[in-house]
């Protein structure tokens, strides 16, 4: 299991995310900031508030590929490549869900959406820049204004997910 510094005063919140989290035995910390509901992009706002780099800040996008909906990890400073997502998800098209319909399937709030935890378990891919070389990351804990830190490896593991080139 890795190690995780925790944060200098980490905030008392369960959410789903974190109790996937506790449920499998991962290390992380939590660390609260003020949302901005009003930020361009939110991963970005994000990464600022906290005084971290916006390449170890992930984003969670939800999106769909042929119809199919898949989790998107990338960093919130990056870009996804559609045409990438489709190929990598083995589909033709891929499109990001309308907010209504990613909240509906996760369960979660637009700017609180965890890839863990969600209502429904979907396949989850993760871009491999976004995480190369990187000993943590931080991803929305499951609540708008509330990061997780953990190693991308545990990440990984805990959703299963499939690391490929996205962005």
């Amino acid at each position: 299991m890795s190690k995780i510094t925790p944060a200098k005063t980490a905030p008392a919140k369960t959410t789903r995310a974190t109790q996937a989290l506790d449920r499998a035995g991962i290390a992380y910390s939590l660390h609260a900031y003020a949302y901005d509901p009003a930020a361009p992009r939110i991963g970005l706002q994000a990464a600022e508030a906290l005084g971290v780099r916006p390449d170890h800040v992930l984003k969670t996008l939800m999106a769909e590929v042929d119809g199919r909906p898949v989790c998107v990890l990338v960093a919130s400073d990056r870009e996804v490549a559609l045409k990438r997502l489709a190929a990598a998800h083995g589909g033709k098209s891929a499109a990001m869900l309308r907010p209504a319909e990613a909240e509906r399937i996760t369960g979660y709030h637009v700017g609180g959406i965890s890839p863990l935890g969600q209502k429904r378990r979907l396949p989850v891919l993760i871009d491999a820049g976004s995480i190369a070389g990187r000993d943590a990351v931080y991803l929305n804990g499951g609540g708008r204004g509330l990061q997780v830190r953990l190693a991308p490896a545990d990440l990984v593991a805990l959703l299963e997910a499939r690391v490929v080139p996205l962005a």
